[in-house]
């Protein structure tokens, strides 16, 4: 071992696997930076004075004799209104071509906000998607996950989300995306001209996947200089939480440790907390909303990932494609915004809840009709009207291109109601029905 200017250097590597590599070191914190044969790595275990780092570049080519040397922090990012408008990697160096950026520099991944500082939820995000707004509401500070198949345009979804959503800044963490999903990402937002509200911190397919454990606190570690520094109301966009816990287990795995479900870490549930409780609604106005993506494995949402995300967040908006319209829809049945009654008919028009539960109770009936048809059944005459009522709805408002404003979607429902129903069937508060039945 020798000193370098402040720095030990240590020569001796004695364990070293596919991902992690093994020394006898003192004076070294948890989460601490390292550079080992030139490659960037992080502590991930302190046993009495063995270290465990996690390379991010993967090990190979590391003999047992390469210099490790402690950088003396763990990954940290500059802060500043610099980050507006920018592109950077996991470690938060600029990938856009654009000038580093100046600022205060705050180590990543630090606590979530103490329960006192926090506010109930109780402002509306408006995302002009219908599916989420007029069903399951989103309200600042919430956190919740978009589960699709790895087949569905959720990179599309979140993009739109990004360009519409009433928030005054938004940060994509993006983990494991294809060139094209990245280039995607940076043309939506160039040619929409919402460069300057928007941060994105990315780990594409060409990175190493270990990497993309920096992702989220890169992106909080902003969204909180945002939300507490300015009284901002940021949306966090992370996309694909799958991809995240597939490196959690990767680490976990090549450090011998023994996997519970699903070959995950038995950490997976804290791990995944870490990221989510970072959502919150500050009395001073700022706010953090997170909205993910969890990938299903063959529509399996009961596999480890989706599982655990289900327990810590509030709610999920469910991508399904419909097959009567050929469009991907938010699906009614199987989306849930756990705090969407804080804010409907509350600071949105007084008849939202009652055309959200009516439209849906109907789209039930035309659920059932779909399943008498298909087993040969005869359908009656409301039957026939209720398949026709799911199409108009499914198009006209769940789908998922559909933008407009939330009094619009409200109309619109009120609409699809006269045209296919009498006052009677559509089960709405007398007085709401006086006041906005449409007579077409």
């Amino acid at each position: 071992m020798e000193t370098k200017a402040f720095q030990k250097i240590y020569t001796k590597i004695t364990q070293i696997t596919k991902a992690t590599c093994s020394l006898n070191a003192t004076g070294v914190g948890n989460e601490e930076l390292a550079m080992v044969n030139g490659k960037l790595a992080q502590v991930v275990k302190i046993i009495g004075d063995t270290v465990t780092l996690q390379v991010f570049g993967g090990t190979e080519g590391i003999p047992t004799n390469a210099e490790v040397t402690f950088l003396g922090k763990a990954p940290t990012l500059k802060v500043s209104d610099q980050l507006a408008g920018r592109f950077f990697n996991a470690y938060g160096d600029p990938i856009d071509g654009g000038p580093a950026v100046e600022g205060h520099e705050i180590e990543i991944g630090g606590p979530s906000v103490n329960p006192v500082r926090r506010k109930q939820p109780s402002e509306l995000i408006a995302t002009g998607i219908a599916g989420i707004d007029l069903n399951n509401t989103l309200v600042s500070g919430q956190k919740i996950p978009f589960f699709a198949d790895p087949d569905q345009p959720y990179n599309q979804v979140m993009a739109m989300v990004a360009l519409r959503a009433k928030a005054d800044k938004i940060i994509l963490g993006g983990m494991g995306l294809t060139n094209d999903d990245y280039l995607f990402y940076k043309n939506v937002f160039d040619n929409a001209g919402a460069l300057d509200r928007i941060i994105s911190f990315v780990n594409t397919t060409d990175n190493p996947p270990v990497e993309r454990l920096l992702v989220p606190d890169m992106a909080l570690t902003a969204a909180e200089y945002f939300a507490v520094q300015k009284n901002e109301s940021v949306l966090v966009l992370l996309t694909d939480m799958t991809l995240y816990a597939d490196a959690l287990s990767i680490v976990s795995n090549r450090m011998d440790q023994i996997p519970s479900k699903d070959s995950m870490p038995g950490s997976l549930y804290s791990d995944l907390a870490k990221i989510y409780e970072k959502a919150v609604q500050f009395p001073a106005g700022g706010s953090i909303t997170i909205i993910a993506v969890t990938t299903l494995s063959g529509g399996d949402i009961t596999h480890a990932i989706p599982d655990n995300t289900g327990y810590i967040t509030e709610g999920q908006l469910f991508l399904r494609r419909d097959t009567d319209i050929g469009k991907v829809i938010v699906d009614p049945f199987r989306s849930l915004s756990r705090l969407k009654q804080l804010v409907i008919s509350k600071k949105t028009r007084e008849d939202h809840a009652g055309v959200m539960s009516a439209a849906i109770r109907l789209f039930a009936d035309a659920a059932n009709a779909k399943t008498k048809q298909e087993n040969g059944f005869d359908l009656t005459e409301y039957d026939e009207r209720t398949l026709k009522f799911a199409r108009d709805y499914s198009n006209r408002l769940l789908a998922i291109d559909v933008n407009v404003e939330i009094d619009e979607m409200i109309d619109t429902g009120w609409e699809l109601f006269s045209k296919h129903f009498n006052k009677e069937e559509v089960g709405i508060k007398q007085t709401l029905v006086d006041k906005y039945w449409k007579n077409n």
